[in-house]
C-alpha cells in the first residue's frame, strides 16, 4: 500500500508542476459542457417554411397566421408567379404550403377544402416533424372553425410525468457529464502511461519490484483525484447554469461517479499501456473512447436504433450506464431500484479493464 500511494504522490507531483495540463484539465471538460450544452438541441424551431395564399381572404390569412403562431417556422416571402418547388430545389424553405384559391368559399359552404403540402425530406427527421406540426396546426385550425364539435368516443388525457416543461437541457446535460468525465480523466492518464515510455522511467520501473498492479493503482489513485475534482467543477456548474437538481435519492449518483472515474482513469492506463507515443495515445482515447461514448452510448440516440452487431458493441460502453444513471439522477428519480445494475455494470467494466491492463504491462516488463 505505501508504494501504490508514494506511487500517486509522485504523480500527482508530476501533474501540478505542469501548469499546461492543469489548466487543459479544466479548461477543455468546462468549454466542452457549455457547447454540448448550449449547442445541441433536438426540437427544431424557426424552419424556413413558405405560405403561398391563393385565395387572400379572412380564413386563409387567419390559417397562414396560426402556422407561425407556433413560433416552430419562420415565414419566407415567395412571389406568386414562381413556382414553389423552386423553394425547396433551391434550399430557401423546408416545406411549402400552398393555399388553394376557392379556399374561404369551399369552407363557408361546408365542403372538404385541400392544402398542398410539399416537404424537404432531405432530413428525415425534420420532415416528420414537419409533417407533425402542420398537421396539428391544420387539426387546431378546423377546431376553431367549429366551436362545438361532436364528443368524441374515445379521448386521450396525456401527462408527461417526467420534465413536464420539456426543458431539453434537463436530458442533454446530464449526457454531456458522461461524456466529460469519461474522455478527459481517461486522457490523462494515457498520456502520463505513454510519458513513462517516451522518457524512458518505464526501464526503471521494470527494474524494481514494484508490481504491475502497483503500478496502475498508483496512477489510477492520483488520476482518480483529479478527476474527481474535475467531476465537482463540471457537475457544480451544470446544476448552476443549466438548473439541473437532484430528482431523487442522490446516493447512487454520489457512488456510482467515482466508479465511473475509476474505470475512465483504467481505461486511458489502458490505452496507454497499448500505446507508443501521446499522438498514439490521444487518438486511441478520441477514436474508441470518444466515438463510443458519443454514437454508443444513447447521449443522443436512442440504443434501440444501434443496429447490430454495434448494438453489442453498446454494452460494454461504461458511458452509457453513467448516462442512463445520470439522468435518473437529475430528472426520473427512481434511486436504487431502478438503477442499482447501471452502477454494478460500471464497477464490472472498470475491473475488466483493470485486469487487461495488468496482463498487458506484466507483459511487457523485462525478465529479472
Amino acid at each position: 500500500m505505501k508504494r501504490i500511494l508514494a506511487q500517486a504522490r509522485k504523480e500527482l507531483s508530476q501533474f501540478w508542476r505542469d501548469r499546461l495540463t492543469v489548466a487543459l484539465a479544466i479548461v477543455l471538460p468546462l468549454l466542452t459542457l457549455f457547447i454540448f450544452g448550449f449547442a445541441i438541441r433536438l426540437g427544431s424551431q424557426d424552419l424556413p417554411l413558405v405560405v403561398q395564399d391563393l385565395d387572400i381572404s379572412p380564413h386563409s390569412r387567419a390559417y397562414g397566421e396560426q402556422l407561425f403562431a407556433t413560433n416552430q417556422f419562420k415565414p419566407v416571402p415567395w412571389p406568386l408567379d414562381r413556382p414553389v418547388a423552386a423553394a425547396l430545389d433551391q434550399g430557401q424553405a423546408k416545406a411549402v404550403v400552398v393555399i388553394p384559391p376557392d379556399f374561404q368559399r369551399q369552407i363557408t359552404q361546408g365542403q372538404p377544402v385541400t392544402i398542398q403540402v410539399l416537404i424537404d425530406g432531405t432530413d428525415a427527421n425534420n420532415a416528420r416533424f414537419l409533417q407533425n406540426a402542420i398537421r396539428a396546426t391544420t387539426n387546431a385550425f378546423n377546431q376553431s372553425l367549429v366551436p362545438q364539435p361532436l364528443p368524441l368516443p374515445v379521448t386521450v388525457a396525456t401527462r408527461l410525468w417526467f420534465n413536464p416543461g420539456r426543458q431539453e437541457s434537463l436530458f442533454i446535460v446530464p449526457g454531456v457529464l458522461g461524456v466529460v468525465l469519461w474522455i478527459f480523466p481517461s486522457l490523462l492518464a494515457a498520456i502520463a502511461m505513454v510519458r513513462e515510455k517516451e522518457r524512458g522511467t518505464i526501464i526503471q520501473v521494470y527494474a524494481s519490484d514494484l508490481r504491475a498492479e502497483e503500478l496502475l493503482l498508483g496512477k489510477g489513485l492520483a488520476y482518480l483525484g483529479v478527476g474527481l475534482v474535475e467531476a465537482l467543477v463540471v457537475i457544480g456548474l451544470a446544476m448552476v447554469i443549466f438548473g439541473l437538481g437532484f430528482a431523487g435519492d442522490p446516493t447512487p449518483f454520489l457512488l456510482g461517479t467515482p466508479i465511473f472515474l475509476a474505470a475512465a482513469v483504467m481505461f486511458g492506463l489502458f490505452v496507454g499501456v497499448r500505446a507508443n507515443s501521446q499522438n498514439a495515445a490521444v487518438q486511441g482515447v478520441a477514436l474508441v473512447g470518444f466515438l463510443t461514448a458519443l454514437l454508443l452510448s444513447g447521449f443522443i440516440y436512442p440504443l434501440a436504433n444501434i443496429p447490430f452487431p454495434l448494438s453489442m458493441v453498446s454494452n460494454v460502453v461504461p458511458a452509457r450506464y453513467y448516462i442512463a444513471l445520470s439522468r435518473d439522477a437529475f430528472v426520473r428519480g427512481s434511486g436504487w431500484p431502478g438503477v442499482w445494475w447501471q452502477v454494478g455494470m460500471i464497477l464490472v467494466l472498470g475491473l475488466v479493464l483493470f485486469a487487461v491492463a495488468r496482463r498487458l504491462l506484466h507483459r511487457m516488463k523485462l525478465p529479472d
